[in-house]
């Protein structure tokens, strides 16, 4: 700065590099999500790739069981042999669905930026309680 500006110059000054500096903290966080957020959607993605054929592979196995199961016991006891794979698959099925409800709700949707966003918050509390010299 030059030694002649008055202190509405100087003044101005400052609030234009405060405001250059809040603005670079906010795009910094603002890339952050950004890049948090493709990584989930790339992860989803790939989970609901994976979780698909997988669910395809275990219905066609789980059938062939089945089948495998009534027919073994098509002579003795049919109806016990039905009824016994019907549980066994719908027991499955449910400790399935539960597993993916506790799963899905697991909160991991832009937990970096959040977790910078709060560190920057206690930074400028502290900033602001700390004793000037």
């Amino acid at each position: 700065m030059a030694e002649n500006d008055g202190p509405t110059q100087r003044l101005f000054t400052v609030c234009k590099r405060l405001l250059a500096s809040l603005v670079a903290t906010g795009e910094t966080r603002l890339r952050l999500a950004v890049l948090e957020l493709e990584e989930e959607r790339a992860r989803v993605v790939t989970l609901l790739l994976l979780m698909g054929l997988s669910l395809v592979l275990m219905l066609l196995g789980l059938t062939m069981l089945a089948l495998l199961v009534v027919v073994l016991f098509w002579d003795t006891h049919r109806l016990a042999g039905i009824g016994i794979s019907a549980l066994v698959l719908l027991g499955g099925g449910i400790g399935t669905a539960l597993l993916g409800i506790r799963l899905a709700r697991r909160h991991t949707l832009l937990k970096e930026t959040l977790a910078q966003l709060a560190l920057d918050r206690h930074l400028l509390e502290e900033r602001r309680d700390s004793p000037r010299p």
